[in-house]
């Protein structure tokens, strides 16, 4: 990241008017429409420059702050994409090949922007989740969270939720602030959450990292999750004191990955809304979407308004055999 940043400093910030095609807009209005400031999109085209570029001299060619301007109108705004074209008085085909190429080269940067922490940044989440809520040894917050998408003509019922509609179902960690540490979007929304990390590179490096007793790195999960080594759910039935302090601090520090999600599908209104694309591009949309949230975290990108409430999609899942010692002896030495 400090690479970008000596290429591009994105603290040199001035008051500016914005020109897009035929339009002025004030940085307000920009943020609006965009949900980056100028900086911000001037920052993503220039490190998105070496995947967006065109070799060629031709004068209707695209420039890369266009594309990048394009498409992030689109996640944005979650409107169709011959909406998005209208508005900016581009051919639908323009905006979809813009918004898929814009698409590629975020998730072609993805592992610099959404990675596993350093030791020194996980001391550092560590003591920012037990600063919530006093549970210690939180390495991040998992849940997974439904994006709509319209029912593909292929294995359309792998794609309907327990709720009914199609989507894709998708798992992230997030760290206390509510950054992205890990985000995998490729299971169908019938896939339950528990079978998604059980199958995840995520679940085969904790399991290695968690061979013995270590409450330290555990990630906190709610009922859709079986209690285990390096995941710990709340008490489904509580009986005694110390149980129900340790739900409520689970409780109250585990409520940062839904508030990512919240700010996450108000920041890029795309994700709330039903895309309309072959899963395939549905994925690389949710995937970029996701580089997005950390970049505007790096930037340090304002977010107005209230995180979007999310509809909850869980059945509990059993405990798994012989490793709830972790979570009760969390209950008993911390929370007696």
């Amino acid at each position: 990241m400090a690479a970008f940043d000596l290429l591009y400093n994105v603290n040199q910030r001035k008051k500016r008017v914005f020109r897009f095609k035929s339009y002025d807009y004030t940085e307000d209005e920009i943020m609006q429409r965009f949900r980056f400031s100028p900086e911000g999109i001037d920052y993503i085209s220039k490190i998105l420059d070496p995947f967006l570029r065109r070799e060629t001299q031709r004068n209707r060619a695209l420039s890369v702050q266009t594309q990048v301007q394009i498409a992030l109108r689109y996640f944005a705004s979650g409107s169709h994409l011959r909406v998005v074209g209208d508005a900016l008085g581009y051919d639908i085909s323009t905006v979809s090949r813009t918004v898929r190429d814009v698409s590629d080269a975020l998730c072609r940067i993805g592992p610099a922007y959404i990675c596993w922490p350093s030791d020194s940044e996980r001391r550092e989440i560590r003591d920012g989740f037990f600063g919530i809520a006093g549970f210690p040894g939180v390495m991040g917050a998992i849940d997974c969270t439904h994006v709509r998408i319209q029912g593909p003509s292929e294995y359309e019922n792998n794609y309907i939720n327990r709720k009914g509609f199609h989507s894709i179902n998708v798992q992230a960690v997030c760290d206390h602030r509510g950054k992205f540490l890990n985000l995998l979007a490729k299971w169908p929304g019938s896939c339950h959450d528990s079978f998604i990390l059980r199958t995840s590179d995520l679940a085969a490096k904790m399991e290695s990292e968690h061979r013995g007793f270590d409450i330290d790195g555990v990630l906190l999960g709610d009922s859709g999750y079986a209690c285990g080594k390096y995941l710990v759910t709340p008490y489904a039935r509580p009986s005694n004191i110390s149980q129900n302090k340790y739900n409520q601090a689970h409780t109250k520090t585990r409520a940062v990955i839904e508030r990512c999600f919240g700010w996450w599908k108000r920041r890029f209104a795309v994700l709330h809304s039903e895309i309309r694309m072959h899963p395939e591009r549905v994925i690389k949309v949710i995937n970029a979407c996701g580089v997005l949230h950390n970049i505007a975290f790096h930037l340090k990108e304002p977010m107005q308004g209230d995180p979007i409430e999310e509809e909850e999609i869980q059945s509990e899942e059993e405990d798994a055999a012989g490793v709830r010692h972790v979570r009760d002896f969390i209950t008993n030495n911390y929370f007696n």
